[in-house]
């Protein structure tokens, strides 16, 4: 394998505590992520040669995170450089990003204001045998999805494996397209997709359940990975090229705490993680991204599918209890994990 290529948006996280806290105390945390170099981060933990393509301005501060991230071992040399903002957002302590307390500044940031026919991609995807990127991109206005085609298309015909990862944001799509109107016509390209059942019918028009539609809570009943199959199975009608689909579920558990599986599928049949059972969760930022992470890590390596699986899944359930976008695990840790739960 030669290199994988993560494209996308790179966010500045603050994270207030709640109830003003954070003004009596005169700080709050800052975090270097966004979802795509959260995915980067993990690769280059791992041994994986990851290189990363977003946009930033000229400026000083973008230096430092460019610095920041190349000490990761990750490629900085396709970021390109345009536009007069980083993009940001606000997400209080402990609260997800699918929580409506979310507070997006990145409208004109560089990424955002990049345009078809500016970027020469067969230099950035030069010597890259897998490219990444996720459904945040083409959500955040209609040139971003154009450049989403765009290099989608030259990377296909680079015989460039290629994978999403379909992330909705309910506070991003307002540019007057619903993601049903974009993202189909993106995942034509794609060989491995992941999401979730939401996902899946919010942002490519699979049908699910009706009952799955009224609530986000666990229906005890419910079998979740057996639906998982039939909606993976109509993914793959939909979109021939897909190989692999995988999904994600994460549930509530004693109040404070997580229940997390995950599932693959493949050549007409799904692999299940074991479940992970956690009483608390340190940071939720960041495991759908270390779970990426750990599909693109196995599967790059031709590992076999319920390696590969279990491997993800332990990769995002550590990644709860790590503070911060991004994280610090390496393969023996992850390893390690898994061993308690087999």
């Amino acid at each position: 394998m030669n290199k994988v290529c993560c494209f996308g948006e790179l966010l500045l996280r603050l994270s207030p505590k709640a109830n003003g806290v954070w003004i009596k105390e005169t700080s709050m945390p800052v975090f270097v992520g966004g979802a795509e170099l959260n995915v980067a981060t993990a690769l280059a933990n791992w041994g994986i040669n990851a290189s990363y393509f977003t946009a930033l301005p000229e400026n000083s501060l973008a230096n430092d995170i460019k610095n920041y991230i190349a000490d990761k071992g990750i490629d900085t040399s396709v970021i390109h450089t345009s536009g007069e903002r980083i993009g940001t957002y606000y997400l209080p302590q402990g609260a997800d990003l699918k929580n409506a307390g979310v507070i997006y500044d990145r409208a004109y940031s560089s990424f955002a204001s990049l345009k078809v026919g500016q970027i020469d991609w067969k230099t950035v995807l030069k010597d890259v045998s897998w490219f990444h990127f996720s459904a945040i991109s083409p959500a955040l206005n209609q040139d971003a999805a154009d450049v989403c085609l765009e290099v989608l298309k030259v990377a296909s015909a680079m015989n460039i494996t290629i994978s999403v990862d379909l992330n909705y944001r309910s506070k991003l799509w307002k540019y007057g397209k619903k993601p049903t109107e974009i993202m189909p016509e993106l995942a034509q390209y794609c060989d491995v997709i992941m999401g979730n059942l939401w996902a899946a019918n919010t942002l490519l028009g699979i049908e699910i359940d009706p009952l799955l539609l009224t609530s986000l809570e666990k229906q005890d009943a419910y079998d979740y990975p057996a639906h998982g199959k039939a909606t993976s199975e109509a993914i793959q009608k939909t979109f021939p090229k897909c190989k692999f689909v995988a999904n994600t579920y994460r549930f509530d558990y004693n109040k404070t705490g997580i229940e997390y599986y995950t599932t693959l599928f493949t050549e007409g049949n799904q692999y299940q993680s074991p479940v992970f059972f956690a009483d608390s969760v340190v940071d939720k930022i960041g495991s759908g991204d270390c779970f990426m992470g750990g599909l693109i890590y196995g599967l790059s390596q031709k590992q076999e599918a319920q390696e590969v699986i279990n491997f993800a899944a332990a990769a995002a359930y550590g990644k709860l209890q790590e503070y911060g976008d991004a994280t610090q695990q390496k393969v023996e840790a992850v390893k390690l994990i898994l061993e308690n739960y087999l």
